[in-house]
């Protein structure tokens, strides 16, 4: 791949993220300019969406984190639905193509993606290591509350960007939650 080419493939991305976000309905938006130029198939498009999402995803749970949250799992939670609300379409095509299935060999990527992610998610929260058994299940359930905190803020798409409210959690939340504990 080229420079010029891989600049190219990253603006034709960027577009199909802006789109993804503005039209919210979870398909690949496969007809913006340039995608078939610069991705071989639906499979190569939707592997760059979701290694964006799964960078994002770990940027701020690292910038999270950085903080020294008392509560890592909220931490992480946090970090979830703060890229989910930057990333709305994002969220909702790779949520569609897992829920609908693409091809065999897609459903296979995009599964190991997710069991990665949550595997990336119980370590960070510090509930499993990254080769325990149980990480991805653990992950999971860290997902289903990111998830659950995602739909309470009402997250929506308008005009290429999320309009629902998310809270982080802050000094006060977290000092409650070591008194509870």
């Amino acid at each position: 791949m080229t420079w010029t080419t891989y600049h190219r493939r990253g603006e034709v991305l960027s577009n199909v993220i802006a789109a993804a976000n503005m039209r919210g309905d979870g398909l690949l938006p496969t007809d913006v300019e340039g995608v078939r130029a610069v991705f071989r198939d639906e499979l190569d498009l939707l592997g760059a969406l979701q290694l964006r999402w799964h960078t994002r995803l770990s940027g701020r749970i690292d910038g999270v984190l950085g903080r020294q949250p008392l509560d890592l799992e909220a931490a992480v939670v946090d970090a979830w639905v703060a890229t989910a609300a930057q990333m709305p379409g994002v969220r909702a095509v790779l949520d569609h193509a897992l829920a609908e299935g693409v091809d065999p060999e897609a459903d296979r990527l995009l599964g190991n993606a997710v069991a990665k992610e949550r595997m990336m998610l119980a370590a960070m929260a510090g509930r499993s290591s990254y080769d325990d058994e149980a990480a991805v299940a653990v992950g999971a359930s860290i997902e289903d509350r990111a998830r659950a905190a995602w739909a309470v803020a009402g997250s929506t798409v308008d005009g290429g960007r999320a309009t629902g409210h998310w809270r982080a959690t802050t000094l006060i939340d977290r000092l409650r939650s070591a008194l509870a504990s």
